[in-house]
């Protein structure tokens, strides 16, 4: 599919643009999301991308959109993923909830910056080398698989982390955090607070989940722009979608042997398209849609010894 250099420049100026009002007029002072707020944000990311699948139908067709809309509902599902992962650190950082979505903004501006890299590095292998789709494939049934016999981690550790070694070696940082500020002046010398150090652990995670995701993507579309306008509206909702179910991720404890499933069939997906057998994208769609509400519904359903409104009160 071409697309136009003037839809490549539309699109990332409106993103731009909604990111500047996001931290520029609506969040310029640092202050706790209410759930209510972050309900809010989250409709407005989830309509602004049926929005733009509206358009991609319009403007490039029934399976274009298809594609778009199955690569946005893998991308927001495994992003989940990511929520439980900014609990543990905000908590390990014991990180004031009005910091929280500032860290968010810039993890996802870098975010933004590496998904493209590796969208468009994934695209190119692709179509180069065709093979190439037996790595990624294997790698996401592997994935999947690990996901789902893995058994959940409460521990993160951020000494172990490379990036932030090596960024203390070269960098000074300093002991108490400075309001919401990831650099501060002091004796006329550039330091790094501690909140800069929780930004560069969720950049690192995030590159991890990268790792699983993009693949994921592109084993429903080799399409560029449409593996990258549904990777960028999906990560632009994740911090809404955080600070919106980030207290009552408790609840949905089969969502993540659901998001192995998918990560699974998607493998097995690719892996099918190197024989030249294509699973249908309406029905790759229907299927993960279904595995992603049976999860949800059996962690609603089957009781565990806590109950809903218990939760909610935390």
């Amino acid at each position: 599919m071409r697309v136009s250099i003037l839809f490549w420049v539309g699109f990332h100026l409106f993103i731009f643009t909604m990111l500047a009002l996001d931290l520029g007029v609506f969040n310029k002072k640092a202050h706790k999301i209410a759930v209510k707020e972050a309900l809010m944000w989250s409709s407005v990311w989830i309509t602004l991308a049926f929005l733009f699948n509206i358009f991609i139908f319009l403007q490039f067709g029934k399976i274009q959109a298809l594609e778009f809309l199955t690569g946005y509902v893998i991308e927001y599902s495994l992003s989940v993923d990511n929520i439980f992962v900014f609990i543990l650190i905000f908590t390990y950082f014991s990180v004031k909830p009005q910091y929280q979505h500032k860290i968010l903004f810039w993890g996802i501006i870098g975010a933004l910056i590496m998904r493209g890299i590796f969208i468009f590095t994934g695209v190119a292998l692709i179509s180069r080398f065709h093979w190439i789709v037996i790595i990624f494939g294997g790698f996401l049934v592997f994935t999947g698989i690990r996901m789902l016999f893995q058994k959940d981690t409460n521990e993160v550790d951020p000494e172990k982390n490379g990036l932030v070694k090596v960024f203390r070696k070269f960098f000074p940082v300093t002991d108490a955090i400075h309001g919401d500020s990831l650099l501060i002046r002091h004796n006329r010398r550039l330091m790094a607070t501690p909140l800069f150090i929780v930004l560069l652990v969720i950049e690192s995670s995030d590159l991890i989940f990268a790792v699983d995701s993009i693949p994921a993507v592109l084993a429903i579309s080799k399409d560029t722009f449409i593996v990258y306008t549904s990777n960028i509206f999906a990560i632009l909702g994740l911090r809404s979608l955080y600070f919106a179910v980030s207290g009552i991720m408790s609840i949905f404890r089969y969502l993540k042997v659901g998001l192995a499933m998918v990560l699974t069939f998607v493998g097995l997906k690719m892996l099918a398209s190197f024989f030249h057998f294509e699973v249908p994208i309406l029905l790759s769609l229907g299927i993960i849609v279904t595995i992603l509400f049976i999860s949800i519904i059996a962690s609603v359903l089957i009781k565990k010894k806590e109950s809903l409104p218990d939760l909610l009160e935390r």
